[in-house]
């Protein structure tokens, strides 16, 4: 089954200690992508990049990791992050007016859609800030008419909304079609759930099952993972390594759970907990490195066991 991912490619523009920015590829569907294919998955990139020196080298990684990407180019520029991290935790503040990964039109990935036999379209994070999510529920009510099951990753940034109020509706809206969810700790609080924990990570997931989702990963930062498939569930400890970042961990974790159940349809169920053990080990590999470098599914194995 193949994953076709919609969402932003951007840099990351990481700040030093002597104030440079080290500029790093990023944007959450995109790190999404890389990590799915680089478990096995047969992946596609949907946004076009951008023709500047930035939006070819995003492209060249995408390729190199085996990431199938969109003819369509785009003469905008990239879009840019500016990252802070504090103990290993990044923060971000983002420029996304008159970008490249934005520019596309629902009936351009519909068509594309269309022309191919249903897999799992995934979506998330910065294309939900309104007015964009309008752009993204046509596609997801297009994608579902046409068979496709959808993934989201709320990955909510609450420093990009200028109505936070009108971005979490979006965001309702966005994952109320959603067949697969995956949440952190952050992204439920403001979506309203009260002290989220994987102490009341079952009583969260019921919530996410009577509005139709199936499977759903919710994670909660050092105390670990809950990942619901089909009605069993699993849960799982931080694995112990050196931290270098955390930029990408969740999108590492999410990108391996997709191209578990896309490369393996049959019995996603009975391996909820191996399942989440590799998604696990590859974000905390992840997690060793600088950026977001997801791990091969061979590097998970070495370190980590099958």
């Amino acid at each position: 089954m193949r994953i076709l991912v919609l969402g932003e490619a951007l840099m990351d523009c990481v700040a030093q200690a002597d104030g440079r920015l080290l500029p790093l590829m990023g944007g959450s569907p995109f790190n999404m992508a890389r990590a799915a294919a680089l478990r096995g998955a047969q992946v596609s990139y949907l946004n076009p990049v951008s023709t500047d020196q930035f939006g070819q080298g995003m492209r060249t990684q995408l390729e190199r990791d085996g990431v199938q990407t969109s003819h369509r180019v785009s003469r905008l520029p990239t879009s840019l992050a500016v990252v802070q991290i504090t103990d290993g935790q990044p923060s971000y503040g983002f420029y996304r007016e008159g970008i490249a990964d934005r520019d596309f039109t629902p009936e351009q990935v519909l068509a594309e859609l269309a022309a191919q036999t249903p897999g799992v379209l995934h979506t998330g994070s910065l294309l939900l800030v309104p007015p964009e999510h309008e752009k993204v529920l046509t596609v997801l009510r297009g994608a579902k008419a046409l068979g496709w099951t959808i993934s989201v990753d709320v990955n909510l940034r609450p420093k990009l909304a200028a109505d936070l109020a009108a971005y979490v509706a979006a965001v309702h809206a966005v994952y109320a079609l959603a067949d697969w969810i995956k949440a952190s700790d952050d992204d439920l609080e403001l979506l309203g759930f009260e002290a989220p924990s994987r102490a009341n990570a079952a009583d969260i997931a019921k919530h996410f099952i009577a509005q139709g989702c199936s499977r759903m990963a919710l994670t909660f930062g050092s105390e670990g993972a809950y990942l619901v498939v089909d009605g069993h569930s699993a849960q799982q400890d931080v694995p112990q390594v050196t931290l270098v970042d955390s930029v990408g961990a969740g999108d590492t974790f999410w990108g391996n759970c997709v191209a578990d159940w896309a490369l393996n349809t049959a019995g996603a169920a009975e391996r909820a907990d191996t399942t989440l053990r590799q998604a696990m080990c590859a974000a905390a590999i992840n997690c060793t490195r600088a950026g977001c470098q997801p791990p091969t599914f061979a590097e998970v194995q070495a370190q980590f066991g099958s």
